[in-house]
């Protein structure tokens, strides 16, 4: 079993319009309603991809209500683990403006998490450990959480000997890494408010230095980099694809735990990684990719070594 954490969970939106044009008003033509936060996109893809998994974290309100609902409602669907809460989960909506193919974010805080639910949150993670193949820590923090939480649940997976995968940005990412995960994934820009570095080999090498096992990068459109003990690798996809890029980076994620759980080495574990990312970019909403060109593109990602153990 692999064991997801979103602290700040989400009714994700997603509407696209024909274009989006600023200061003025828009009729919107297709509307996606799904369970989101980082966290339960990674599960929802393990999930489709055969893996028994199990979601934890908060969910409270008439939100959280939906938001369960739609994730017991889903085919092939993660184990609802959830704490429930007192405040309203948050929502997020992505605004996909179809004549160039852009995504606009907008991004509710959430809830207010108190001593009580926090402590109630930390009985259910250290129930689950002993049974996970690995933990994902994923997202922002909830108001309320305090900025070294990850860092606290990276210390407990290790004690119960679980490999812990950490997505996260900011203080909460500079905090956790310095607890040792096996593996972080920030992207580019995360990874260079952590190191002050924009060139990536340099960031990543930095970033693993502060702590981490091994780091993998997300440069976008141009694919992946590891930096690990065993090497370093770049794998990229075959080229360039136009669409919805929320939720890639959580695809990403899901492929790298569930190479981790199988496992496979590590230029399958990015090849897998960078072709579910891009065949999410072509699904229309996050927490779900395109699974024929996921299987075209497994073949086709290009993985090169660029350096020796790190």
């Amino acid at each position: 079993m692999i064991l997801t954490v979103t602290l700040n969970a989400a009714l994700d939106l997603t509407y696209a319009v024909p274009a989006l044009v600023p200061q003025t008003s828009h009729s919107v033509r297709e509307v996606a309603e799904r369970p989101g936060g980082k966290g339960v996109n990674v599960a929802r893809v393990l999930s489709a991809l055969g893996h028994d998994t199990v979601v934890t974290g908060f969910a409270g309100g008439a939100t959280g209500a939906v938001l369960r609902e739609l994730l017991g409602a889903l085919p092939l669907r993660p184990t609802d683990a959830l704490v429930t809460v007192a405040g309203n989960t948050r929502r997020t909506v992505a605004v996909v403006d179809r004549s160039g193919g852009d995504t606009t974010q907008l991004n509710e805080p959430g809830p207010h998490i108190g001593a009580g639910e926090w402590a109630a949150f930390l009985g259910t993670y250290q129930e689950l450990l002993p049974g996970s193949e690995a933990v994902a820590l994923c997202g922002s923090l909830p108001p309320g959480i305090h900025v070294g939480a990850y860092a606290e649940l990276i210390r407990l997976a290790r004690t119960a000997g679980v490999p812990v995968l950490l997505d996260t940005a900011g203080e909460p990412l500079r905090r956790g890494i310095a607890a040792r995960p096996d593996l972080v994934k920030p992207n580019a820009d995360e990874l260079a408010q952590l190191t002050g570095a924009r060139e990536p080999l340099r960031a990543t090498r930095d970033a693993r230095r502060r702590g981490a096992h091994s780091v993998v990068a997300s440069l976008g459109a141009d694919g992946l980099l590891a930096v690990t003990p065993e090497g370093v690798w770049r794998a990229a996809p075959p080229s360039p694809v136009q669409g919805n890029p929320t939720g890639a980076g959580d695809s990403a994620v899901a492929g790298l735990l569930s190479a981790l759980a199988e496992g496979l080495d590590w230029p399958d574990r990015l090849a897998r990684a960078v072709a579910l990312s891009t065949a999410t970019v072509l699904a229309p909403a996050a927490g779900e990719f395109d699974r024929a060109a996921y299987e075209d593109l497994l073949a086709r990602v290009t993985v090169e070594q660029q350096g020796p153990a790190a």
